[in-house]
């Protein structure tokens, strides 16, 4: 069996398809895909392609199908300075400082920080994560639990939205690691669920309630663009609103 033929099975297994499934979603035979995964069988670039939209895979594992059916890999992974990404950088960089007073930063697939605004390095330098920092780091860290307020909730639902990012990577060890790590805190008190669950910060007599959205480029055709996440903060409450403008000021 070829490499390409276990990758092809691996992912199909990870996204719960039959192969009846993966040959309908891609307009092809159950037989042509038994063959591909057997290794009877050779895949065109055009079927990989057509493979991998059926099974929603992300850019870096395409390449890997690619590479590994002797292909070229289609997708570059360029550095976030490359200047190629100049007007991706000032996108980003206009969303977070027209953000302000609010918190707001850009993340890779490792949550490692790219950029972040004012009111984000305010919030998250006192923690030691800045630009080029990890959150992962910090959310295995002994900080948040003094800090957050709601943190066993928090760190519940942080750990799904992990795993999920995982699983739609394919597995990735360290989301996966840090995801086990949060799930081992206490459970969450049982209570009436709101719309969102916000992060409850507290330093001192000062308690900020934040949640979040998160944005992501539309049309990527790099690996970094297409894992980037900006996440913009919002405050739950007035009291937050009139905390981080107060801030903002001074």
């Amino acid at each position: 069996m070829t490499e390409f033929a276990n990758t092809l099975r691996s992912w199909r297994r990870a996204r719960r398809f039959s192969q009846l499934d993966l040959a309908l979603e891609a307009g092809v035979s159950a037989r042509h895909i038994s063959f591909l995964e057997t290794g009877r069988a050779r895949p065109s670039a055009d079927m990989i392609g057509r493979l991998s939209e059926a099974l929603h895979l992300p850019m870096d594992a395409r390449n890997q199908m690619l590479t590994r059916a002797g292909f070229a890999a289609r997708f570059k992974e360029r550095a976030w300075d490359d200047a190629a990404m100049a007007p991706m950088r000032k996108a980003v960089g206009h969303m977070l400082d027209g953000h302000a007073p609010y918190p707001g930063l850009a993340v890779d697939a490792l949550w490692t920080v790219l950029r972040m605004n004012p009111p984000a390095a305010a919030m998250f330098g006192p923690l030691g994560v800045a630009e080029g920092g990890s959150l992962l780091d910090l959310m295995v860290s002994d900080h948040l639990p003094v800090l957050v307020e709601n943190w066993p909730e928090v760190a519940h639902h942080t750990a799904r939205r992990l795993r999920l990012e995982s699983a739609a990577q394919g597995g990735i060890k360290r989301l996966d690691a840090v995801a086990d790590a949060l799930s081992r805190m206490p459970a969450p008190r049982a209570g009436s669920a709101g719309p969102v669950v916000p992060t409850i910060y507290r330093w001192g007599d000062q308690r900020l309630s934040l949640f979040s959205t998160i944005a992501q480029f539309g049309t990527p055709e790099d690996l970094l663009l297409d894992e980037l996440r900006i996440e913009l903060f919002f405050p739950m409450d007035s009291e937050t609103d009139m905390a981080l403008r107060a801030m903002a000021q001074g």
